[in-house]
């Protein structure tokens, strides 16, 4: 095996924040409710709270292989992060190679939902005794905007904004942290939406952003403000560029700013690319 005590913790941390220890477990019934009609809304509502009353929960057996949970495709109902484990390495490599080679900058990742990969990213930076980095968990705690579809047409018709279950609050991801031991001055959270709080942001370079933001404007957004403190040697990633609206931002912006470095894939829907 001959991996160090470091690989070994960060091995570990993965696969407890991907919950790939156990068994997807069933979720309460009313996590996705939203998708139903407002007749059975109501009745899952009342049935649930009749349950309640005697200590019982409603829940949803969710049937997930798992290679999908692997592979990051699914919502899951106990994991702190859906990114997948290949994703997952992904992020730990590049923090890494930043680390090694001595490129100069903090850590973002804008969209965190229940703050798995920012989680990882303070697990590296413990793992490797860096006091001086920063992770920056950028993200609104509630969910995603609503599609400004006459500025960015590319986000007509997104429903992202709908999915109850996207929004996580500050109060709980801060918690997450602490339960790892990694809750501390490092962690730095930026609270709204990125067109507010990224263009004044108290980031002066990055060595690493990572973004989960789903539409084009989160991603647009993101690079406008983040790209240009990229040093360079630091890493660019993207998580949803599976997706349309993102992928369209992205090309976007490369093409913009002449940005020639090799876009590769990680899985699915992750992408990267080191700045020259």
């Amino acid at each position: 095996m001959n991996q160090s005590p470091q690989q070994l913790y960060l091995d570990l941390l993965k696969k407890a924040l991907s919950f790939a220890l156990w068994d997807e477990p069933p979720v309460p019934a009313e996590a996705f409710s939203y998708r139903r009609g407002p007749l059975r809304r109501k009745a899952l509502r009342l049935a649930s709270k009749a349950l309640a009353r005697s200590r019982y929960r409603l829940v949803e057996e969710r049937g997930f292989s798992r290679q999908q949970r692997e592979d990051g495709m699914i919502w899951p109902g106990q994991a702190d992060t859906m990114i997948g484990r290949k994703r997952l390495d992904n992020l730990h490599e590049c923090i890494e190679t930043v680390l090694r080679d001595g490129v100069p900058g903090d850590i973002i990742e804008t969209g965190v939902w229940r703050g798995g990969a920012c989680i990882l990213a303070r697990g590296v930076l413990a793992a490797h005794g860096d006091t001086a980095r920063r992770v920056f968990v950028a993200d609104s705690f509630e969910g995603l905007p609503k599609p400004e579809a006459d500025k960015h047409p590319a986000d007509s018709g997104d429903t992202h904004h709908v999915h109850k279950f996207l929004a996580v609050s500050q109060e709980q991801v801060a918690a997450n942290f602490e339960k790892y031991g990694l809750l501390d001055a490092q962690v730095v959270f930026l609270k709204g939406w990125f067109k507010d709080t990224l263009p004044t942001a108290p980031i002066d370079r990055l060595a690493v952003m990572r973004l989960d933001g789903d539409m084009y404007s989160s991603t647009i957004d993101a690079l406008d403000n983040l790209y240009p403190k990229l040093s360079s040697g630091g890493f660019c990633i993207i998580d949803d560029y599976a997706l349309e609206g993102c992928k369209k931002a992205v090309t976007d912006y490369r093409e913009k700013h002449g940005i020639g470095d090799d876009l590769i894939t990680v899985d699915w829907t992750g992408a990267y690319w080191r700045k020259s």
